[in-house]
């Protein structure tokens, strides 16, 4: 066997912490031991130990040696009769008398210098417990051998039927032409055989045909060229780095590995820290990357946007790159989203287009946005059996005469009364004031620019992405053109944010996991995004939300935004009212603290006010002694100042929490991939 081979074998075959804590790396996890609140440090203890024993030995040499004259046998004398230890007495009695008298003498040493150092301590730990668990390894039975994962004993378990295929794909394992995505892409489809057993035959042909390349990702792929965070697709994580060995953190969690998987993503994730806080290095790479891996394995789908050369993942990572902006971009962006719906597709554009004012403008409603751009869109689908394009709806929307002319004289033609009817109450709401239409109109503008040709109707044999898409392993990348085009891409982000929570919400099937992950964030977070956001929980979906700063989210809403997703990083470098908002979603926490009082001590007895005259002399300090305070205070769990101030670089402050509902409390932690 390979080394290759031998070492995929060795990852199959390493076990997997079960039941572990929401967030730790569960390859080769093995639980920390009970914590004992008042557990005395090792070496502490030991040096303890052997001190007292040497200074009990000195006390005894001392006496059995005769240095101390015979002042220490007095009890012993005081309790023998004289007559024992003069001639012709009982001498045998008094020798009898005098081994009891040492015998007891010797304990007293023992218990006071063995209480002192503390040598019942010395022997439970390392004499006792060792002992006791070399003996229940002992006493138990035998552990029942475990089916080796590499000879895949569920498909054996079929019967003779299915053993040829177990034995082609252990051969191929042995041979090191199968990887961890070979494996987990097969495993997915023998789940899927096993709850429709019609499949059992085509999958077996299919198995011995094509061996560990069977039921391959459309895009044939079999792996990443390159990979640079480390990955357990049996478990589906992604490893961020390591939490501190720390007061800060809880104890079953400091020094142990902090992953991410769909169960966490799930409940959708919020990252905020400045630029160059690596948040797009040691979070959205590795996340991204661990999506398009499980992609491959028929698991999951994955939208990334970012800043074109933001480094998200090299171009062979993914299925469809949609480059915004450049005019040889082989893929354009479906403006509506797949949708045959005038009101939903309006639904969505309107949220793209004003949906970051919402919030912030009085008597702005993304809901009246919609119903206006539905006035037009609707009656335009209704007579040309497609929705209007950009250069389109601007004329429209900008109430252009011979747009509206052509439009209504075709619904004319066609008999189509009702959209008609639409169509005259948008021109009578175009001449109101504060009318929504002219704001649409403005914003609709930022599309219609010539960087944006064929973006969402693509010529050459181009083809248009629609997130309806996301019930299929697909990978996507969208790259944002920010420089030149700012609003321009954070009105895109906007519209990939509002169609991914309406597609994957309506997703019948509902099996892949499917993700989005925005590497800057930044006015993209409106109130319908949030209402989204809550809904993909149940829909096995979730985001990954970047940010610089809180300020890019309007105030309103920034409360809102933390408290509807459940996961939360704050990267070193935010701001104390940044940390301020962490710290209130994170609460606070019963911590026992320890107040200690020093007070002057003062002496009446002539003597013991001459010793503390003395002492101050000495020292240059006044006599005084310390009084103790241990009492239980609530304190919050990061505070604002601390999140600001006290988080190294490189590093973050991470709370999770799972689609269960399972919580991890936040946890510093260091970022290495």
């Amino acid at each position: 066997m390979s080394g290759g081979a031998q070492a995929f074998v060795d990852w199959l075959r390493t076990p997997r912490a079960v039941g572990a804590n929401p967030g730790i790396w569960r390859f080769a996890h093995r639980p920390k031991p009970p914590e004992e609140p008042e557990r005395i440090p090792g070496r502490q203890l030991v040096v303890g130990a052997v001190l007292s024993l040497v200074c009990g030995w000195l006390v005894w040499s001392l006496f059995w040696n005769g240095y101390l004259g015979s002042y220490w046998l007095w009890p012993l004398l005081l309790m023998t009769p004289d007559s024992w230890r003069e001639s012709g007495g009982w001498q045998t009695g008094f020798v009898w008398a005098a081994y009891i008298y040492y015998t007891l003498f010797a304990l007293v040493l023992t218990v006071f210098f063995g209480r002192l150092g503390r040598w019942p301590e010395v022997a439970r730990r390392y004499i006792l417990t060792p002992l006791r668990h070399r003996l229940q390894e002992q006493q138990a039975p035998p552990p029942k051998p475990e089916a080796d994962p590499a000879e895949w004993p569920e498909l054996r378990s079929v019967g003779h039927v299915a053993a040829a295929a177990a034995d082609r794909l252990a051969g191929e394992a042995r041979a090191g032409r199968m990887n961890d995505v070979d494996h987990v892409r097969l495993a997915h489809a023998w789940q899927s055989v096993r709850a429709q057993p019609g499949r059992l035959t085509a999958f077996i042909d299919t198995v011995q045909r094509h061996g560990a390349a069977a039921f391959v990702h459309p895009s044939g792929a079999r792996d990443l060229a390159v990979r640079i965070a480390r990955h357990d697709l049996l478990t589906r994580q992604v490893r961020l780095g390591t939490a501190l060995e720390s007061t800060r953190n809880p104890y079953r969690h400091r020094g142990v590995d902090i992953a991410l998987d769909p169960g966490l993503l799930g409940t959708s994730l919020v990252a905020v820290g400045p630029a160059g806080s690596g948040k797009t290095a040691r979070l959205v790479r590795p996340v991204v990357e661990s999506l398009c891996l499980q992609a491959l394995a028929g698991q999951a789908a994955v939208v990334a946007v970012g800043a074109a050369g933001a480094g998200l993942a090299p171009d062979d990572a993914f299925d469809v790159i949609v480059r915004l902006g450049e005019p040889d971009s082989r893929y354009g962006l479906d403006l509506y989203g797949g949708t045959s719906d005038p009101d939903a597709a309006a639904g969505v554009l309107a949220e793209a287009l004003v949906g970051d004012i919402t919030a912030t403008l009085p008597g702005s409603d993304s809901r009246r946005a919609g119903a206006a751009l539905a006035q037009l869109i609707g009656p335009h689908h209704a007579v040309h059996g497609r929705f209007p394009s950009v250069p389109e709806l601007r004329e429209l929307l900008d109430g252009a005469p011979h747009a509206l002319g052509e439009l209504r004289a075709a619904l004319e033609k066609a008999g189509e009364g009702a959209h008609l009817r639409e169509l005259d109450a948008r021109e009578r709401q175009s001449g109101r004031p504060g009318d929504v239409g002219a704001l649409l109109a403005d914003r609709i503008a930022f599309l219609d620019r010539s960087a944006f040709t064929g973006l969402f109707e693509p010529a050459d044999g181009g083809r248009l992405f629609s997130l309806r898409a996301l019930d299929h392993p697909v990978r996507v990348r969208i790259d944002l053109p920010e420089r030149g085009h700012a609003e321009a891409s954070r009105i895109l982000a906007r519209l990939v944010l509002a169609q991914f929570t309406e597609c994957v919400t309506a997703r019948a099937d509902r099996s892949l996991f499917a993700c989005l992950v925005l590497d800057d964030a930044s006015h993209t977070v409106t109130v319908e995004a949030l209402r989204g956001i809550q809904r993909l929980r149940s829909a096995d979906a979730g985001v990954v939300l970047s940010l610089r700063t809180l300020d890019d989210v309007p105030e309103v809403l920034r409360g809102p935004l933390l408290g509807a997703v459940g996961c939360r990083m704050a990267f070193a470098g935010v701001t104390t009212w940044e940390g301020a908002r962490f710290a209130e979603v994170w609460g606070k926490e019963w911590v026992e603290t320890r107040d200690v009082t020093d007070r002057q001590v003062i002496a009446h007895e002539p003597v013991t006010r001459a010793v503390h005259v003395l002492r101050r002399a000495v020292t240059g300090r006044a006599v005084t002694a310390q009084s103790v305070t241990v009492r239980k205070v609530e304190r919050e769990r990061w505070s604002a100042s601390e999140l600001a101030h006290s988080v190294p670089v490189g590093h973050a402050v991470i709370s999770l929490t799972t689609v269960h509902g399972e919580h991890a409390p936040p946890l510093l932690v260091a970022l290495r991939p």
